[in-house]
This record gives C-alpha cells, structure tokens and sequence, in this order.
C-alpha cells in the first residue's frame, strides 16, 4: 500500500524543487524525505527524481504519480473532515493572511479561539496574498486571508473556496499642510505630479497604486517602496512623499498627516476567507472563519469598513 506521507513528499519536491526545501516545508528533515521517496521509488520500482544542477525534478513515473497522488490525497482530505465535521478542534492550525488584516482581525479571534477550542493552536503568518493563496492550494496552510482589489483581481484555483468577510477601502495620505489636504476627495488627475511611497513590485496593493492613474495613461512616481503601511504614513508625515493606504488595520494616524477619499471609482479591496474546498466541512476551519465573520462584522462602520 502508497504511503500517503510519502505521497506527500513527492508532492513537496515537484512543488518546491529540492528534497530539502521540501523538508523545511513540510517539517521533516532532508533525510526522512529522502526515505519517504526511496520507499515509493522501490514500491514503484522506477525511479522518481533525477538530478538537475542543485535541484532535483521529477521523472515522468514521478509526475504521474504525483498528478493522481494529489487527487487521492485531496479525496482523504475531504473524507477526513467530513468524519470530523462534529468533533472538537485540535492539534494546530495554520492561516496564511495579510499584514493588517493579522492586525485587525486576528487579536478579536485569538480570545475566543482559545474559550471554544483550546486544544487548538493557532499559527498566523503574515505573506502577500498571492503568496497566501499557493500556500492553501498545496495544503501548507489551512487558511488563507487574502484581499482582493477592485482593480486587481486576485487569481485563485478552482479548488479554494472564498467567503467574503469585509469590504476595506483605501484612502491618500498626505502631510496636513499640502495644498490639497483641505479637499474633502481628491481627483487622481489632480496627483499626477506626486511622489509616491509602495509597496514592493509584485504585491496587489503595488498594482492597485500603479493602476490608480490608468485613466490618465499614465503611472505613478514611486520615489519609496516598503512593505510596511506604517513607513508609508511616517514618510507622509515627513512630507517625502504620498501614500494609497487602506483602513483596515491602519493605525490611529499623526497630527501631521491627513486622510482623504478619492472621487470616482475608490479603491476598495475585498477581504475574504480562504481554504480548500476539500476542507468545507473541518471543524477547525468553520470555527476560525466563524471568528473571523465575527471579528469583521465589529469592524462595520467603522473607518468606513464594511460587510
């Protein structure tokens, strides 16, 4: 008989390209997944891997295997949380999600969390959500919380499923004293001239700020990148430079910087729940989403939140 954790390995070093990141992945040591493997290869009688510079890829025996592996594995895992769909939350649990969602959100679940299922150990990493999103598809983490922007979708697999919890909308930060601080929305042709601190190239709310201009044909002048809001309001506040900062999460701002609207179309990012379909009925993901529900919905209203 397959053994699954072996199957799992597999899996782990097409995904991750070399026995021992597939190791730090999966919290084994290099070694214990090189046993996993040399099992399934002597089960299959046909090698798996072949070597390739410092990596390792899979051979076509190995990349079948994995292709109809993950179905079958995907397939416990539903069995697995449909038998303990009634059972009590155990064991850790692991969420992938955004800088200030962790700090909006997480703080109202932790409590709770620990009341209801306090055999459960919650793990929060904080990743971009393109990030968050392939750490959930591959089965490292049990939960995602990621945002989508109304300029810049979020591509999820077929397989993951999203709950909607809040709506978050972005405001521009510039210093108090800047001549268009007293308007109450600010047009984005009136920024054109700006300068600009981002987050770094890649992440969605660096997109969502490049496309802010798209109607003018044009893009912004990024003269900062951080992946941190909290620098993006200290160098407003400093008057280096302007900022695209949502209000989820955001902090109570200084007295030398102001928040204002844009007019039209305002950038607005929706935050969803994510998870594999497979894990619909788990009991420790119902009750984290359940929390969550709960801790977006004490967010409506305010700072102009919304669910």
């Amino acid at each position: 008989m397959i053994d699954l954790q072996a199957l799992r390995s597999l899996a782990a070093v097409e995904r991750h390209g070399s026995v021992v990141a597939a190791a730090d992945a999966l919290g084994f040591s290099p070694s214990a997944v090189s046993q996993q493997i040399k099992k399934l290869e002597r089960q299959s009688r046909s090698a798996l891997l072949e070597r390739q510079g410092r990596g390792v890829l899979l051979t076509e025996r190995g990349r079948a295997l994995v292709e109809h592996g993950v179905r079958l594995l995907a397939d416990i895992e539903r069995v697995e949380s449909m038998l303990s769909a009634d059972d009590t939350p155990q064991g850790t649990f692991t969420v992938a999600s955004f800088s200030t969602a962790t700090r909006a959100l997480f703080g109202h679940v932790a409590g709770p969390l620990a009341k209801e299922a306090p055999e459960l150990r919650l793990e929060v990493s904080s990743v971009d959500p393109v990030e968050a999103v392939a750490l959930v598809a591959h089965g490292d983490a049990e939960l995602a919380v990621v945002h989508n922007w109304n300029s810049v979708p979020l591509e999820v697999p077929g397989h993951i499923v999203r709950e909607p919890l809040c709506e978050d909308v972005a405001d521009v930060i510039l210093p108090r004293e800047h001549p268009l601080a007293a308007r109450t929305h600010l047009e984005p042709r009136d920024l054109l001239d700006e300068v600009w601190c981002a987050t770094p190239k890649g992440a969605i709310c660096h997109e969502a700020l490049m496309r802010l201009f798209s109607a003018e044909g044009t893009v912004p002048r990024i003269a900062f990148t951080d992946p941190d809001f909290a620098t993006h309001v200290a160098l407003a506040d400093d008057g280096a430079a302007l900022a695209l900062v949502p209000r989820l999460g955001r902090p109570p701002l200084p007295q030398g910087v102001v928040a204002r609207p844009l007019a039209g179309e305002v950038p607005t990012r929706l935050v969803s729940a994510a998870y594999r379909r497979t894990m619909s009925a788990s009991p420790g993901v119902r009750l984290v989403v359940r929390l969550l529900h709960d801790a977006a919905n004490s967010l409506h209203g305010c700072l102009g939140i919304s669910g």
